[in-house]
């Protein structure tokens, strides 16, 4: 079985998966996969560190019993994640791409940041979630579009390289691609939400984007940066300790943190948006 085989395979079982969770299993269902999500990529998280197999599987543990606890008062403490993540999104990650900061001599700061990074992550999903598993997709799209446009576009057209100590196959008109993208998706959403809400949605999607109107599609262009952002963190912390994938558990695609990296940055800013808005 070729690797575009095992790819295609593991992307249509993630995607049922999704799918079944958001739309038909219990309520309750959703906090708790993402949790698991959340759990493996801490233990992937500990990798980065170079912590021994027992450290990872203890910092997957509490990761897991955090999110059960923020599950529990998330009334409270949501507000305080997204704001953090954001915070650090915007400002921490800036720094440390471009002074290119390690994990290693400080493991009570890497784990720290670790949580920064993961909790956060598991909160959006699950807000977003919330106020209705359409919303969730709808956010998720704007990453994986941007994803699509900038690979195939820095295939096509990349000369100009982004940032080639850290990804050096990421281009600037990668970047443009995934912008294009994103832009023309915001203008289809914008414009099909109403019949797309009428047939198969609920009313939820559509009055989010409604809230946001024109403000949604000047905000696409900043939540592409912030997923490139995402990427390109990952993408440090693994060349750091110089390994391809973060870990194994996707067959073809590597690990969780491999598929969820811009959407650590890109989820917490939009569903703190969502937040102020609602």
């Amino acid at each position: 079985m070729s690797n575009l085989q095992l790819r295609m395979i593991t992307a249509s079982c993630l995607v049922a998966a999704l799918i079944c969770i958001l739309f038909y299993l219990p309520g309750f269902a959703a906090p708790i996969a993402f949790a698991v999500i959340a759990a493996c990529a801490a233990w992937e998280w500990g990798g980065f560190m170079r912590q021994s197999p027992s450290a990872r599987v203890l910092y997957g543990l509490v990761t897991l019993l955090f999110c059960w606890q923020i599950y529990i008062f998330s009334s409270q403490w949501t507000p305080v994640l997204l704001m953090l993540s954001v915070a650090f999104w915007f400002i921490v990650v800036p720094l440390w791409l471009s002074r290119k900061w390690t994990l290693r001599g400080n493991d009570f700061l890497a784990y720290s940041t670790g949580f920064i990074v993961i909790l956060p992550t598991w909160a959006a999903m699950t807000y977003l979630n919330k106020i209705s598993p359409w919303v969730l997709v709808a956010t998720m799209m704007v990453v994986w579009i941007a994803d699509i446009g900038a690979y195939f576009t820095g295939r096509l057209f990349g000369r100009h390289k982004l940032a080639p100590m850290i990804s050096p196959g990421k281009t600037w008109e990668g970047v443009a691609g995934a912008m294009i993208g994103v832009a023309v998706y915001g203008v289809c959403l914008m414009n099909w939400a109403p019949s797309f809400v009428t047939k198969f949605a609920s009313n939820e999607l559509f009055s989010a984007t409604q809230k946001l109107g024109l403000e949604a599609l000047l905000l696409l262009p900043l939540l592409t940066g912030i997923s490139v952002l995402g990427d390109l963190f990952e993408s440090l912390l693994k060349r750091q300790v110089g390994v391809k994938d973060s870990s194994a558990l996707l067959p073809g695609h590597g690990g969780v943190l491999d598929r969820i990296d811009s959407l650590t940055s890109t989820l917490p800013f939009a569903a703190l948006l969502m937040y102020l808005l609602s």
